[in-house]
């Protein structure tokens, strides 16, 4: 095998151990996962986690920092760059909970451990913390930039909308995915789609939904 494919090889490996290590902590919980319990999943020696990964809180936290990473590119796409109408606004608003749905049916196991956290260590905690932080900050960046457009009245409160958006997006995730691909009646039935659309209707027109 040549360097390339060492190092192929190798980022294939850590990815396996990251992918492994995310389900059983969201399925089993941070201290009740233990590093044997990886690598026996990953087929291999205790010996192979070590040389990628310090220790089990090492892999928690670039866990949680790549899907951090990830989570905030998805709301980046979102963020208003031109002025436009109400209509514009419930549009842009619809899509960008589109694909943050749909990123969390598609890291299911990430959502999970973010919005239930858990008992773990306190770097970890504070990693989970500062990663939703994070996310409350990235839908204030966008509030208040629709502010500077005109497109929201500049006496609003963006930290109090960002707040409570953040919460109400975090609340419809936690009920939603429980039952993401199953057919129960419900919330968990619903498509990305079909959530985007109620929650963007009840974020801007309230509980009339018109």
């Amino acid at each position: 095998m040549n360097n390339e494919q060492d190092v192929l090889a190798t980022g294939e490996r850590r990815r396996t151990f990251l992918e492994i290590a995310l389900r059983l902590f969201a399925k089993h919980g941070y201290h009740s996962t233990k590093i044997s319990d990886i690598v026996a999943e990953a087929g291999v020696a205790q010996g192979t986690f070590y040389w990628h990964f310090k220790s089990k809180e090492a892999i928690a936290l670039e866990i949680v920092a790549d899907g951090r990473a990830r989570l905030l590119e998805v709301i980046a796409q979102g963020y208003r760059r031109e002025p436009g109408t109400v209509a514009d606004m419930v549009q842009a608003s619809e899509a960008l909970l589109v694909r943050l749905f749909r990123f969390a049916a598609d890291h299911r196991y990430f959502m999970e451990l973010l919005l239930q956290g858990g008992a773990s260590t306190e770097p970890i905690r504070k990693a989970l913390s500062e990663t939703r932080a994070a996310l409350e900050h990235a839908f204030h960046q966008n509030i208040q930039r629709a502010v500077e457009l005109g497109m929201l009245p500049s006496a609003i409160d963006t930290e109090m909308r960002a707040a409570l958006l953040t919460g109400l997006i975090e609340g419809v995730i936690s009920r939603w995915l429980p039952g993401v691909g199953l057919s129960n009646n419900g919330m968990v039935s619903k498509t990305a789609e079909q959530l985007a659309h109620e929650t963007v209707q009840f974020e801007f027109f309230g509980l009339l939904g018109s």
